[in-house]
């Protein structure tokens, strides 16, 4: 089987979209004109609920991408699960090759979290801070299970965001 096969296949699997959030701490704590922290944002797909008790979730991240890096160093992170009309956040965090993330937090509408301080997007379906209990090597990519310390349901309008055969849809 192909990678092309197996992505085709895959690809008739709808997945929720979730906006995964944490902050970087500052590169040097100890020198005072070194950058602060830094919002690290990124699009995910493989997002899922794992247990009731203790109530869990897993991300699937890309093996050695910003965000696995970060996560192996930090263990606080959240998640905006992401509604139809945010489509323009998911697309704008799946970009590849991008230098810094505060551009693309500069005019989004966001909250801090009141437990990991990451970033959770205004008008998402639901928002949730997690530490990590575990990191799964899996292929070229990292399972992080996190447990998950507050969730808020802020919005009930709308539907989820979705990905479907390559490309963000509407539920319905």
């Amino acid at each position: 089987m192909s990678n092309d096969e197996f992505r085709a296949a895959m690809s008739r699997l709808a997945a929720g979209v979730v906006l995964v959030t944490a902050q970087e701490p500052p590169l040097d704590p100890d020198d005072p004109d070194a950058p602060g922290v830094e919002d690290v944002g990124m699009t995910a797909t493989a997002f899922l609920s794992v247990s009731l008790d203790p109530p869990l979730v897993l991300v699937s991240l890309r093996e050695g991408s910003r965000m696995d890096d970060l996560l192996a160093e930090q263990p606080l992170w959240a998640v905006s699960v992401l509604a139809e009309s945010q489509r323009h956040i998911a697309g704008r965090f799946a970009m590849k090759g991008r230098i810094s993330d505060r551009l693309l937090f500069a005019d989004l509408g966001c909250t801090r979290g009141e437990v990991t301080h990451a970033q959770l997007v205004d008008g998402a379906l639901a928002t949730l801070e997690c530490r990590t209990e575990q990191r799964v090597a899996a292929g070229d990519h990292t399972l992080v299970v996190g447990r998950v310390l507050a969730a808020r349901v802020p919005s009930t309008e709308g539907g989820p965001l979705t990905y479907f055969r390559g490309r963000y849809r509407k539920l319905g």
